[in-house]
């Protein structure tokens, strides 16, 4: 992650400064403010490769923070990872729908922080060995325009839903567990927590309606991709 630019946006100074640590041992430069709007005042002047941000701030919280990330079509595109102490499904869904790209739970492992910067930072959107274009079960997934219609009807993906969608569209058929997903489209190691799969997974089949149905979970092993036709 050498010269990448990292944002800090956490009013605890210890774990901001844990943070910082951590990613500029990994070669990153890190920069960390204490709340949303200094945040947003940074990222306006500077920019930022990734930004890392706590819900719990305050005056403005994390969520309105990324909302207002995401509506700014010069900021839009920056990656985010949501921080916080709350760790109910809500929290992940409401940060997902706003278009973070994961979520981590405190207290968290300064590895496996490190580890889903790395991977957010590497990826490039779908899969190196995704077909250009994929149909399957009412879902179309252009990899070159970055677009999926399902039943005929767009559907706006985060980066990351994208990548998750285009591995197991390409795996159509095959049970892809969650520490197989964790490494292949995280880039994560297995010991770490599997649960923003099923969070991305139920996101997932929401946006995507009734086709959405073709990713099933099987129950002990993981999810598949799989269209009715192929039983």
């Amino acid at each position: 992650m050498p010269n990448k630019n990292i944002l800090i946006v956490e009013d605890d100074r210890n774990i901001s400064k844990l943070i910082k640590f951590n990613l500029e041992k990994e070669g990153c430069d890190a920069f960390a403010v204490p709340n949303g709007e200094d945040a947003l005042e940074h990222l306006k002047r500077f920019s930022a490769d990734l930004v890392i941000l706590d819900i719990m701030l305050p005056k403005m919280d994390g969520f309105e923070v990324c909302r207002r990330i995401k509506q700014d079509p010069k900021l839009k595109n920056i990656p985010i990872i949501m921080l916080t102490a709350k760790g109910e499904e809500v929290d992940r869904i409401v940060g997902l729908e706003l278009g973070a790209d994961d979520y981590i739970v405190k207290p968290f492992s300064p590895r496996e922080l490190t580890l889903r910067v790395k991977a957010i930072l590497r990826r490039g959107g779908a899969p190196a060995a995704v077909k250009e274009v994929l149909r399957a079960g009412g879902i179309v997934l252009d990899s070159a325009a970055h677009k999926v219609t399902a039943g005929k009807k767009g559907v706006e993906l985060t980066p990351m839903e994208f990548k998750l969608l285009a591995t197991l569209m390409e795996r159509s058929g095959r049970v892809q567990s969650r520490e197989q997903l964790l490494t292949d489209v995280w880039d994560i190691a297995a010991d770490v927590d599997t649960r923003t799969i099923d969070t991305h997974i139920k996101r997932l089949r929401e946006k995507l309606g009734k086709p959405g149905d073709a990713i099933r979970t099987v129950r002990g092993l993981g999810y598949q991709f799989r269209e009715d036709d192929e039983d």
